[in-house]
């Protein structure tokens, strides 16, 4: 028995996110039964970060242990020659026999991408929140950098999870051309959480939240201070640090 440890992206549109799901499709269920046509093996995988509908990735990373005749280079082929187009998997190797893909990560890295252009590119439709109105981005700068802490995000969340403190390394925002482009890295997350972050800066960019109210969302735990959940559309997993 080999234990696995695959790199991958997808196209996350047509998903109906990460996690497998009775009559859905999703990007677990398909490297499953990927896996299952090229070996004749029921195997399971396990993903770094439980993508929701509609958000892509770069750099997810999955793990599954199987013993197969294959060699290494032959397996990654042969799953990619099975897949469907808006999955690719990038590398495929043995991994240590205590290896799990979401156990083992310290940390992911997520980007939301904001396009301020009148017409955006058709191309980037599916892949950015289109957002042609005034925002004001130094206000938004400011806020963005109070995320990076330890603390109850219960505010940004749409469930109620019973350890609600994250660690935030990192979150910034930053201006590239006709785009708004927000980068936030943590050890973990909860559900929605990276997209209520971007739906409440963006109210902070509207100017009707000032940068430092996001101290008074931490400090009530009340979600419906914090702004909208963004679009999923926007959001990819970049990297996932183990």
């Amino acid at each position: 028995m080999k234990n696995y440890r695959i790199r991958l992206g997808y196209d996350g549109t047509d998903f109906k996110g990460w996690q497998r799901q009775p009559g859905a499709r999703t990007v677990q269920g398909v490297l499953e039964e990927a896996l299952f046509k090229v070996t004749r093996k029921k195997t399971a995988v396990h993903g770094a970060g439980r993508t929701d509908a509609g958000v892509h990735a770069l750099g997810q990373v999955a793990s599954f242990r199987g013993a197969f005749k294959l060699s290494d280079p032959v397996l990654l082929r042969a799953l990619n020659a099975v897949l469907p187009e808006d999955v690719r998997v990038f590398s495929l190797g043995e991994a240590p026999p205590e290896f799990h893909a979401r156990r083992s990560a310290r940390s992911k890295l997520y980007r939301y991408r904001i396009a301020r252009a009148a017409q955006p590119s058709p191309l980037d439709r599916r892949y950015v929140l289109h957002w042609p109105y005034p925002l004001r981005i130094g206000r938004m700068r400011r806020a963005a950098r109070l995320f990076a802490r330890t603390a109850d995000f219960t505010a940004f969340s749409s469930n109620r999870d019973r350890s609600p403190v994250r660690t935030v390394t990192r979150s910034e925002l930053r201006v590239s051309g006709d785009e708004i482009l927000y980068t936030i890295e943590a050890s973990g997350f909860l559900r929605y959480m990276v997209r209520t972050i971007v739906g409440t800066l963006l109210e902070v960019g509207r100017g009707r939240l000032e940068p430092e109210g996001i101290e008074e969302i931490f400090r009530c735990k009340d979600r419906s201070l914090a702004g909208a959940t963004a679009a999923a559309k926007g959001l990819t997993l970049v990297r996932v640090d183990y």
